[in-house]
């Protein structure tokens, strides 16, 4: 995956960027999706909901180059090209977790059915990380389905220099005929603004609205 790097002596968000880095701001913002409609589409076409969240959030991170942009393992700021996934799946007999990743392509039903066979693979290893190596052009997401939350904050204290979103839903919500997700947004600011996430809540929103137009 190509990574572009940033030459932050001309780039516009210098100022910015050592402004928040200097500081390490990072913050997050949750809310509550309608899922409705995706939900129905979701089981009238006898799809799993987990894999087609993590399809709709990466279409979404990858739509915009400010949650594209992080550091590679040399250490230099730029953005890839596009991100994959690094999501966790979880193992009812042990109670654990690991944390897989799987290539998005344009195409659902092609994510789908590498989500399904990367599930099958790796899930009840014991392992934390089944799947290695793992490609630097990765974000984080997750789900939480034993409960809904109206804030939701991860804590990274070991890597200052991580810049990439991270991404947390939780249980569904019901009210009256509607279905909402908690979903939660944590970015750092030197890359993301109030703007950005902003951006990225209302984009999952419209793309939760009309489901036909990606679930082909």
């Amino acid at each position: 995956m190509n990574f572009h790097k940033i030459d932050l002596d001309n780039w516009k968000r210098k100022e910015i960027f050592n402004h928040f880095l200097n500081q390490q701001t990072t913050f997050s913002i949750t809310t509550e999706i309608e899922i409705t409609e995706l939900y129905r589409n979701i089981k009238e076409k006898k799809y799993k909901f987990y894999p087609a969240f993590i399809f709709l959030v990466t279409k979404v991170i990858n739509s915009n180059v400010a949650f594209r942009t992080g550091y590679n393992s040399n250490g230099e700021l730029g953005y890839w090209d596009r991100l994959d996934p690094i999501y966790t799946i979880f193992d009812n007999d042990s109670k654990t977790f690991s944390g897989i990743w799987t290539p998005v392509k344009d195409d659902f039903r092609e994510f789908y059915n590498l989500y399904l066979s990367d599930l099958d693979q790796y899930n009840g290893t014991g392992k934390l990380f089944p799947k290695t190596p793992i490609p630097e052009n990765t974000f984080s997401i997750s789900i939480i389905p034993w409960t809904s939350f109206t804030g939701f904050n991860l804590n990274i204290n070991n890597n200052s220099n991580y810049l990439l979103p991270i991404i947390t839903a939780g249980k569904f919500i019901h009210k009256g005929n509607s279905i909402y997700l908690p979903l939660s947004l944590q970015v750092h600011h030197s890359v993301c603004d109030g703007y950005h996430a902003g951006l990225f809540m209302n984009t999952i929103q419209e793309l939760a609205d009309i489901p036909n137009d990606w679930l082909l």
